[in-house]
């Protein structure tokens, strides 16, 4: 989520896999109560080889404190109205809109109605506000025929209907650029990747062979600059093109079922119009180029840039410690989203299961040693800004955060929890999840994973952890015109949202605190 040119594919891309579109639907009804799962209190702690859990780390289990939130999960949840309310009635929320406007004041009462002692919002500054506008897409030549395509966002509108041919632009260095392209590119559209490397949904399943085929094929796809020149002329292609005269860029929805993903940031506004198209689109206007057919678009787009930055806030609530109210156990998601569809799996579904796991907590009476704060942030989709914001705010306070815990990998149930080698925590989330195996099967994995607003926390030194999730549909609905409230499971989130209370509450209840990590 994060690098111009090619780099900004292999940086902001990721490596989809087909899921159906069934198993993000059909989930039993969250007004059925979850059943109170048998919470063990002879779990002793667990470890791992190699890995040893102090004293101060180890986790006491209260059964009553547990049982008492199992019973408040299985009763009177309000996810499902929270969900509905926040996809289908505010909507998209893309960072520095009014969406994202009406969705902040929203999440502040319902913090308040779920049972939060306090809640407030923290201001911070963002760069240029974007907003979509109509689009118009037409293929000329060598048929005609209208397509369907969207803008990346803080990309240009066209000021009208422009046309031009399709040009393939496939150098490898400026040098290349120079010689073969800049004198082609003036009116014209450019292509500046091949389609994604992706098979047909409706096939057979792989077999092993082709499943290296196409693992290979991708690895290729992603891989870095082979040179330095490529790399030069990786990070400087949207200006070269630009220069040249280009109308604007063409890029891949890469997704299945012509469902499109886009993203941008005001960090890196586009100065040109960049249109994604269909992944089944791309590569027919690719094989139609590189077999030296004339492809002609017709394009005619409106979006606003504003004028200035902007400011935007993170919604912050808390359920207040006890005898250690000073320290502090982070729990987080991000309020922000794409706006293609209503931001149902990206990331309404953290939210709403935040809100529920502060209402779960508050409804069974129990109380913390630590705080817990609950974080909604903004600025996630344009590169975990609003973490960034908040961790610059905060710095003189981060030695006193236990733990940063993020909810941000769509709608499925949490299936345990991925840790840093360099920093193994394996024995201590063992023994944080043992207590609730009823409600897995859990599984802790030591690998590092990137791409959610733990990774500020972790970069100034606070232990910061991303919760694994089932897929349930989510690479074909993340950045998607399909990412609406259908697509989210709510007996999923329930089951999110009892997870994230416990272990919450468990490491609020640690004896000590848990040692800072290594900054990258």
């Amino acid at each position: 989520m994060k690098a111009a040119g090619l780099a900004l594919f292999a940086t902001l891309a990721t490596l989809a896999t087909l899921a159906t579109l069934a198993c993000a639907r059909g989930a039993p009804p969250a007004t059925v109560p979850a059943p109170v799962p048998v919470v063990r209190s002879d779990v002793a702690p667990v470890t791992s080889p190699g890995s040893t859990l102090p004293p101060a780390l180890r986790v006491g289990a209260d059964p009553a404190a547990l049982q008492a939130i199992a019973r408040a999960s299985g009763q009177g949840s309000r996810l499902r109205e929270d969900a509905q309310y926040l996809t289908d009635v505010v909507g998209p929320r893309l960072t520095g809109s009014s969406g994202l406007k009406r969705a902040t004041d929203w999440a502040l009462t319902r913090f308040r109605a779920h049972g939060a002692d306090s809640a407030w919002l923290e201001p911070w500054r963002f760069g240029m506000a974007w907003e979509r506008g109509p689009i118009a897409l037409t293929l000329l030549a060598p048929h005609r025929r209208q397509l369907h395509g969207a803008s990346f966002a803080w990309a240009p509108g066209t000021e009208g209907p422009v046309a031009g041919d399709v040009v393939f632009v496939d150098a490898v260095s400026i040098d290349e650029f120079t010689r073969r392209f800049a004198g082609r590119l003036a009116g014209a559209w450019a292509m500046i990747v091949p389609p994604q490397p992706r098979r047909n949904p409706a096939d057979p399943a792989l077999t092993a062979r082709d499943s290296a085929a196409l693992d290979s094929a991708r690895h290729a796809y992603y891989a870095p600059a082979a040179t330095s020149d490529e790399a030069a002329l990786r990070r400087s292609m949207f200006a070269l093109l630009a220069d040249a005269g280009a109308l604007g860029i063409i890029g891949d929805g890469e997704k299945d079922y012509g469902l499109l993903r886009t993203s941008g940031s005001p960090a890196r506004p586009f100065p040109i119009p960049y249109v994604v198209v269909a992944h089944d689109t791309y590569a027919q206007l690719h094989r139609l180029v590189r077999a030296g057919e004339r492809v002609t678009l017709r394009a005619d787009i409106h979006n606003t840039l504003a004028r200035d930055s902007s400011t935007v806030h993170n919604v912050v609530a808390e359920l207040r410690g006890t005898d250690r109210r000073g320290e502090v156990v982070v729990v987080g998601a991000h309020l922000d989203s794409w706006d293609l569809g209503t931001g149902a799996t990206d990331n309404a579904a953290g939210v709403v299961a935040l809100l529920e796991a502060v209402r779960v907590l508050a409804a069974s009476d129990v109380r913390p040693r630590r705080t817990i704060r609950f974080i909604l942030f903004s600025g996630e989709e344009q590169g975990l800004l609003g973490s960034t914001a908040y961790v610059r705010a905060h710095r003189d306070e981060l030695a006193g955060v236990q733990a940063v815990l993020i909810l941000d990998n769509g709608t499925g149930r949490i299936t345990g929890m991925s840790v840093s080698p360099a920093d193994d925590a394996t024995a201590l989330w063992e023994s944080l999840l043992s207590a609730i195996s009823d409600r897995g099967p859990f599984t802790v994995q030591r690998r590092n994973k990137g791409g959610t607003d733990h990774r500020p926390f972790v970069e100034a030194g606070v232990p910061g952890f991303s919760y694994d999730q089932a897929s349930r549909g989510y690479d074909l609905s993340w950045h998607s015109q399909l990412d609406t409230f259908d697509a989210l499971v709510p007996a999923d989130l329930e089951q999110a949202a009892f997870v994230i209370a416990v272990t919450a509450y468990e490491l609020a209840n640690l004896p000590g605190l848990l040692p800072r990590v290594a900054t990258p």
